[in-house]
């Protein structure tokens, strides 16, 4: 068994609580408030300016040039492509925005960012893997239950995720994880997996703090 294969049955229970967080449920039928989807827009903006420096890191770090190559090319995307989708719902382009992280978005990079201090390739990779698929996945299952996609209020964010490219880029960084984290063994692999599972459950997290508009206590 891959370990991607054996990391997706992992993260059953998280994929399931994904697909019926209320957050996810009104975005697929259109009924999410748009205050609620701004803010959600902004958060992941400040997210993706983290997670497109964690993708270099992993550029810098990895051995085979097309892996270097294919990290390096998705940071650009998540600094160029995805902040476009953004600015076409912010109405401004992210990078101009005074945009404070919530505390689950400063988790969630801090914790990817851990995995680069690592010294671990495999590990880092492992963490970055979940934002790739999982929103591949939810753009797909999105895209089934709306099915037309014409007058939905959120149709260009559904179909940049269930686009078949991204497919493309997911199905790269799944053959990478699986090349680089096949091999290991004992705690090197507990240590991979752990990355994976926990990244995950940040996802879920990231939308549940969209969904009640985090804010900082104090």
């Amino acid at each position: 068994m891959t370990f991607t294969t054996q990391a997706w049955n992992t993260i059953t229970p998280i994929i399931d609580a994904i697909e019926r967080h209320p957050f996810v449920t009104a975005l697929g039928d259109g009924s999410l408030p748009r205050p609620t989807f701004d803010y959600y827009m902004a958060q992941d903006a400040a997210y993706l300016h983290d997670y497109s420096r964690m993708l270099a890191l992993a550029a810098s770090q990895a051995q085979q040039a097309d892996e270097s190559l294919f990290w390096a090319g998705s940071s650009q995307t998540a600094n160029s492509v995805e902040r476009t989708l953004h600015a076409s719902y912010l109405g401004a382009d992210p990078n101009a925005m005074k945009i404070v992280a919530s505390p689950t978005c400063t988790a969630y990079t801090s914790w990817q960012a851990m995995q680069a201090a690592s010294g671990s390739y495999p590990q880092l990779v492992a963490s970055l893997l979940p934002c790739f698929w999982i929103y591949e996945y939810v753009g797909q299952h999105l895209l089934r239950s709306a099915g037309n996609l014409e007058g939905h209020p959120y149709q260009d964010w559904i179909a940049t995720y269930a686009d078949p490219e991204f497919a493309k880029s997911c199905a790269t960084a799944r053959s990478i994880t699986d090349r680089c984290c096949d091999p290991l063994t004992g705690a090197e692999a507990e240590a991979a997996m752990h990355a994976f599972v926990t990244s995950s459950r940040y996802e879920w997290m990231f939308w549940d703090a969209a969904w009640r508009v985090e804010e900082w206590p104090v």
